[in-house]
């Protein structure tokens, strides 16, 4: 569903769709407080639990919530809207619609690639982190049980991406409310806390921030790689955009959640002030000991919550990747018949979940995952802001005299942030870089072999001008009862399958119907705008069927469009051929040899078009052809 319908929503509407933003956008971001300040006073480059370092660390994280989430996220990125839908891919799209120059879209391609790869990385680490950091409360209430953390995390994992298959459709409701009352019981504790010591609240100035760094230094810098969790998941602000409408996202963000996030961060420094040996696990020190395991089960329900958030959004932008055809094709289930954004895809679920406990029994613990967890978010940021600020100059028109300048202090901010986590490298850093290589490396192999079959597909394409006008010219063809529709990537040249077909048995149907099916650079289109139909001689009907880079292409749907357009194709007659492309490797090959390998093992396990597609199978003659690459 579009933000674009959500902006005038009724006051009830709007607060419905703010507990939805509150359930789903906001469980990432809202579960930091469980490990950034452990990590920052108890971590690898641990700063000292001193009185002045404390309200340091806290006036960072405070104006890092404003400079980064409220400033660059929730009011200048969530601007940068493709009729309402957000997310890197969506950006994408957008930064490339105004620039034609190869090179120009070549670099934003691979920035979008980039940050798309280290966007499922980040997919793998936030479940692992959260769902651990969580448990690990068991070893503050009862360190006796520190051997089951582990398991327990595991059991929980599994048992979230079981449920995957239901969709978040059927929890939806449940999401908000549980989420509300996490965010109250993080102000109550906070501000229960910054009640024995309101001193604290003198962090608030910005100034304190900067004295850290000029006391500190390149500690201080280092000490920005932990800083930095208190930023996961404003990616998700955006991505989720189109499921709630920027209105909602904002009203939450100003109202909820940035004065609950910044009152237990407070309420936390306040706790280190008065104790400095908190700081193993301040968070849930924080609670008096009666409310310890129901606080242990809240927060793991909030981190469950946190990566469902996560996982859906890799669900998406999956979605995204296989429509704009940078990556094979995947079976896709939608699991709401409202929302758009709400799919299933079985095979990136079982992947991902695989990859979450690899990580969990390799790193063992939310400390040592802390290392990893920084890169992809702060890398996927600054791609962020380079992709807005194409937009901004190119769609919006802003004068570069005032993007430049702006751009420019995102940049300082977001370059830091990434150097931080540059040098947590040796630590883990080199995990969501190397989730990211692989992923990035798979994308763009993907593209250029697809670009190579198109090639080639047509160097041996007819014209189908000449073909219709041959036909014209001989005599009279024995033409078949019914209607073929061929399946035809473009929409000038001659199907192969017709190709095939015509070569061999020398009949063609009465009515042939030549279906190329194209996605746009937008994320819905209006079934109004989807379908054009060119009547052509002798029986021929190129249909030319558009879709939104978020929607599935259906064809019974398409042809039902045609319909109203004046082309009646019955689905229970009509006969679906489509071309089966063989790939061999070749002594010339277009590739390189271990490019080769990999668009090979991809294309060959690629779902078929036929499920893809949604063509009744009963239906469908496929019909070969071989290509070398």
């Amino acid at each position: 569903m579009s933000s674009q319908t959500h902006e005038h929503q009724p006051s009830n509407g709007l607060m419905a769709l703010m507990l939805g933003a509150i359930g789903v956008v906001y469980g990432d971001v809202g579960t930091s407080p469980l490990y950034t300040m452990k990590e920052i006073f108890n971590g690898p480059h641990a700063v000292a639990a001193t009185p002045e370092n404390i309200l340091g660390i806290l006036s960072l994280i405070f104006w890092s919530l404003i400079m980064v989430i409220s400033i660059k996220y929730v009011l200048f990125v969530m601007r940068a809207n493709n009729r309402g839908e957000g997310g890197i891919m969506a950006l994408m799209a957008l930064a490339l619609r105004h620039r034609n120059q190869q090179r120009q879209r070549n670099v934003i391609i691979a920035l979008g690639l980039f940050g798309t790869a280290l966007f499922y990385g980040d997919g793998i680490i936030t479940p692992a982190i959260s769902v651990l950091s969580a448990v690990e409360g068991l070893q503050v209430a009862a360190p006796g049980l520190e051997a089951y953390v582990l398991p327990i995390t595991i059991i929980v994992l599994i048992g979230l991406f079981m449920f995957q298959s239901y969709g978040t459709e059927k929890v939806g409701l449940l999401f908000g409310p549980i989420m509300l009352v996490w965010f109250g019981v993080l102000a109550v504790m906070g501000g229960l806390s910054i009640s024995q010591n309101p001193a604290v609240l003198e962090a608030l100035n910005p100034l304190y921030g900067l004295h850290f760094f000029l006391e500190h230094g390149w500690h201080a810098f280092i000490a920005l790689g932990a800083v930095v969790l208190a930023l996961t998941g404003a990616e998700a602000l955006y991505a989720d955009m189109g499921h709630f409408g920027k209105r909602p996202i904002q009203l939450a963000w100003f109202s909820l959640i940035l004065p609950a996030l910044a009152v237990n961060y407070f309420g936390q420094g306040a706790l280190i002030l008065r104790d400095p040996t908190a700081i193993l696990n301040p968070f849930y020190l924080l609670a008096p000991s009666w409310a310890m395991y129901p606080l242990i089960g809240l927060a793991t329900c909030a981190t469950v919550i946190a990566s469902q958030a996560v996982i859906s959004g890799a669900f998406s932008i999956t979605s995204q990747a296989m429509q704009m055809d940078y990556i094979p094709r995947m079976q896709r289930v939608h699991t709401s018949t409202e929302a758009i954004g709400q799919i299933y895809v079985p095979t990136m679920n079982r992947t991902l979940l695989l990859l979450v406990i690899c990580t969990v029994l390799g790193f063992g613990s939310s400390g040592n995952l802390a290392a990893a967890y920084g890169l992809a978010v702060t890398g996927t940021m600054m791609i962020t802001t380079l992709l807005t600020l194409i937009v901004a100059l190119d769609s919006w028109q802003w004068q570069p005299k005032w993007v430049y300048p702006l751009v420019a202090v995102f940049l300082v901010i977001d370059s830091a942030y990434l150097g931080a986590n540059v040098l947590k490298i040796p630590q883990g850093g080199w995990f969501p870089l190397l989730i990211g290589g692989v992923l990035f490396l798979l994308m763009s192999t993907w593209r250029q072999g697809r670009e190579v079959v198109t090639y080639h597909l047509q160097k041996a394409a007819m014209s189908l001008t000449k073909f219709i006008d041959s036909l014209s010219a001989k005599p009279p063809l024995a033409r078949v009862p019914g209607t073929a529709v061929y399946m035809s990537a473009r929409n000038l040249s001659m199907p192969h399958a017709l190709q095939i077909n015509y070569a061999h048995n020398q009949v063609l149907h009465e009515r042939i119907v030549l279906l190329t099916i194209a996605t746009e650079d937008v994320p819905t289109l209006l079934d109004k705008e989807r379908v054009d139909i060119d009547a052509l001689a002798q029986g021929f009907y190129r249909v030319t069927a558009r879709h939104g880079f978020m929607e599935t292409p259906n064809v019974p749907k398409i042809l039902g469009l045609c319909r109203l357009l004046g082309l009646d194709i019955d689905m229970a007659s009509a006969s679906f051929f489509i071309g089966k492309e063989t790939l061999i490797p070749s002594d010339k090959a277009d590739l390189n040899p271990w490019q080769e390998k990999i668009f090979l093992f991809m294309f060959r396990n690629a779902s078929s078009p036929i499920q893809f597609f949604k063509i009744p199978p009963e239906r469908v003659v496929e019909l070969g052809v071989q290509f070398e690459v």
